[in-house]
């Protein structure tokens, strides 16, 4: 599948946001890269522990068509191992020192709750703070993201990796969302960020079928007014429903993936990015 040809695309927004000075188009939907360093991320495939293996796959990203990677050295899969700040910060800053200086142009996100971690991946090269805690679990990373002038990613999630899947309990999962996210929003514009794109948070304190039921009423969040980002790619979602590994799991991923854009997302961060 080819995202610039998927026949009977949903164009609801000419969303943009602003990188280092420079407007990125979202009304076409566009790839995120995913680079995570860390040991224990759910699909292999994914994991880089050297920083050539690093730059092999970001190049190999960059040339199938990814507009942004993001790198993440803490891994937020259901019942991860909770690693210090400064660890975190070990994994990520040579891996971003060494992304930015090879590729300039490229945008880099970095996938982080620890506003200690933001800092120090903002003032290296990173561009983008995608946390999926929505500020909850370290509020003062909203403080570091104003002082970058950096563009936001504001997930959906209650509790913390180790606890979220014990918050699955909802009277209305659209219902809290909307609350959510607009409560957020407002709040981000009083600390003067407005680049910001949302994320439903597929697998973060939802069950296999709240999964489903979100990706099938995507549409809805277009009530926010702002880019959608979509992280289904080989999650359990898929492959627990499916009753096979994440290494099996593109197929459905590239399906799901095409509803998603059908539905109106803006951003797909994916393992595979020569599939879309």
């Amino acid at each position: 599948m080819q995202i610039s040809n998927v026949e009977n695309t949903k164009k609801v927004t000419n969303y943009s946001i602003l990188v280092r000075d420079k407007l990125i188009d979202l009304s076409t939907p566009i790839v995120m890269g995913i680079v995570n360093v860390t040991p224990d991320s759910f699909f292999a495939g994914s994991r880089k522990e050297s920083i050539e293996d690093v730059l092999l796959t970001v190049e190999k990203m960059q040339n199938d068509g990814a507009t942004i990677v993001d790198i993440g050295g803490y891994s937020s899969r259901p019942g991860a191992k909770n690693i210090s700040i400064e660890e975190e910060i070990s994994r990520i800053l040579p891996v971003i020192i060494a992304i930015r200086k090879q590729f300039p142009d490229l945008i880099i996100s970095l996938d982080t709750f620890r506003s200690e971690v933001a800092e120090v991946g903002l003032q290296n090269g990173a561009d983008i703070i995608n946390d999926i805690s929505g500020f909850e679990i370290d509020p003062k990373i909203i403080n570091i993201v104003a002082k970058y002038k950096a563009p936001y990613i504001l997930m959906h999630m209650r509790g913390t990796p180790q606890t979220m899947q014990n918050n699955t309990n909802y009277d209305s999962i659209f219902g809290e969302m909307i609350r959510y996210f607009s409560e957020k929003i407002a709040f981000l514009h009083t600390k003067g960020i407005y680049d910001i794109i949302i994320d439903p948070g597929f697998g973060f304190s939802k069950t296999l079928e709240q999964n489903y039921y979100i990706l099938e009423h995507l549409e809805s969040l277009q009530l926010l007014e702002a880019p959608i980002l979509i992280g289904i790619s080989r999650k359990s979602m898929i492959y627990k429903k499916l009753g096979i590994t994440p290494e099996e799991s593109l197929p459905e991923t590239i399906r799901l993936n095409k509803i998603a854009i059908e539905k109106g997302a803006n951003i797909l961060r994916v393992h595979d990015v020569l599939a879309y």
